[in-house]
């Protein structure tokens, strides 16, 4: 249409350049609700099939290499492993708090810590359990004790990559869960979780910086527009790359860094679309 004159004569009978945009702005919208239903229910079912696939044949068991572990297990309470071996379920320097109104009232501490399988419990071994009553305290040593904790070996063997197996409510949760816990890759999470909303809102961004170019009439065809558009989506893709890594390894929070790319696309967009119609 631009390369015969078209979009110059709709302009010209009286047509805004908005109005030229309801159609797209509409195919846009219904790109944007399929993005949106796919990336957060359609493709985290597919993924658990990918995924067991590749820890089962290719990743296998890999070590669990954190160090100095902390988790909150339930409101007050919260355990510690200076390490995790994942492979035969064993903790080293194992201690769990229990906190009343801001006091310690109650400590266990091990040298190991075994999950055993059979009896769904924790083996604890040489122990040493303290329990405090204001001022008191009793203090109990022992060899070996079955105990329960609130968590379970699996956690400690679930990669980063699992969250993609997770539809938008189960991520949800998952977050919280993972807050609570205190766990070290909520950054990941949390961009996971924003990237899903923020790449279906792109939908509107690209259409309108597309339309706002291939509708200028250019001297060498529509392959300069076509040579600018994929130039413009590459370093759109490549914005949200970067800005995700800040969030991962930086200080910038999720929401921010996901979102900026857009931000910042959108003020292109405005800009190329307010001079299209000149």
């Amino acid at each position: 249409m631009a390369q015969q004159t078209e979009i110059i004569a709709i302009i010209n009978s009286g047509v805004s350049f908005w109005r030229l945009m309801r159609p797209y702005f509409i195919t846009a919208a219904m790109l944007a609700v399929f993005s949106f239903w796919l990336n957060n229910f359609i493709l985290p079912h597919a993924n658990r099939d990918r995924l067991e696939f590749e820890n089962t044949y290719i990743n296998g068991i890999k070590g669990f290499t954190e160090r100095n572990i902390h988790r909150q297990t339930a409101p007050g309470e919260s355990i510690y492993f200076q390490s995790f071996n994942n492979r035969d379920n064993r903790g080293y320097r194992f201690t769990l708090e229990r906190f009343q109104n801001s006091q310690l009232v109650f400590k266990l501490s091990a040298e190991t810590c075994q999950w055993d399988s059979l009896k769904n419990k924790w083996t604890l071994k040489n122990f040493k359990e303290h329990t405090f009553n204001g001022m008191d305290e009793k203090i109990r040593v022992g060899r070996v004790m079955d105990t329960t904790i609130n968590i379970n070996p699996a956690e400690f063997r679930r990669r980063v990559t699992n969250v993609q197996t997770l539809n938008y409510m189960e991520l949800n949760d998952f977050i919280e869960q993972e807050t609570k816990q205190g766990s070290g890759d909520i950054e990941f999470y949390k961009v996971e979780k924003y990237m899903r909303t923020s790449m279906p809102f792109a939908s509107f961004i690209l259409t309108l910086i597309g339309v706002a170019l291939s509708s200028r009439k250019v001297r060498g065809g529509i392959g300069v527009n076509l040579a600018f558009g994929f130039v413009i989506s590459f370093a759109y893709i490549m914005f949200m790359q970067v800005s995700s890594t800040f969030a991962t390894n930086g200080s910038l929070h999720p929401a921010l860094a996901v979102w900026i790319p857009n931000l910042t696309f959108s003020i292109l967009a405005i800009y190329l679309a307010i001079k299209a119609p000149k």
